[in-house]
């Protein structure tokens, strides 16, 4: 069985590392795990789902919006490589000292996680990227991150709880649709 890039970012940056101590147990398990603050470490299969729909390349800069544990911030940054740059971003002070402090120890220094600023979705001064994923779920697609991204970017968010996917090009915006899924509501800083 082949295995594809983001398989081998799974097998290097493995999940239990960034739950709970008291639900490592559960890493395994292909379900949401609870982070606190009425957040979750989403469950893996929808994570590489994500991620092989952001179709992430070595030296690439990616966002990644709701970065809640620090998990998918780890995964990007391995997918990046050294040549690239990932910035997590999450509203909830302490998830963003505990992702920190886990993501300390991979040395993947092309990868951050930094607080939200209040009324601001994403990280439009550090802006274009090439790639931004979202892990929560939006009512509409986030203007304010399509403007984020650069000519040949690509979004990836759930929308109402569909997986969307937009990427842009010198044509525009192609927008589909890849199944139903669940997440916790995208809310503004």
């Amino acid at each position: 069985m082949d295995q594809d890039a983001v398989d081998e970012a799974f097998a290097r940056t493995p999940r239990a590392g960034f739950l709970p101590e008291r639900d490592r147990r559960r890493a395994a398990e292909d379900r949401p795990v609870p982070i606190g603050h009425d957040q979750t470490n989403s469950q893996p299969s929808t994570v590489a789902a994500m991620l092989r729909l952001l179709d992430v390349r070595p030296g690439q800069g990616v966002l990644d919006v709701g970065s809640g544990s620090g998990w998918t911030t780890a995964l990007l940054a391995d997918l990046v490589g050294s040549g690239g740059r990932v910035i997590g971003v999450e509203r909830v002070p302490s998830l963003v000292d505990t992702s920190r402090a886990v993501l300390a120890p991979l040395d993947r220094p092309w990868a951050r996680v930094r607080q939200a600023e209040p009324g601001v979705l994403g990280a439009p001064g550090e802006a274009p990227f090439d790639r931004i994923l979202v892990s929560a779920e939006a009512q509409a697609l986030p203007e304010e991150l399509i403007e984020q991204l650069t000519d040949e970017g690509v979004l990836v968010v759930p929308v109402r709880g569909e997986m969307v996917r937009l990427a842009r090009d010198a044509h525009g915006r192609r927008v589909t649709r890849h199944g139903f899924y669940r997440f916790v509501p995208l809310i503004a800083p």
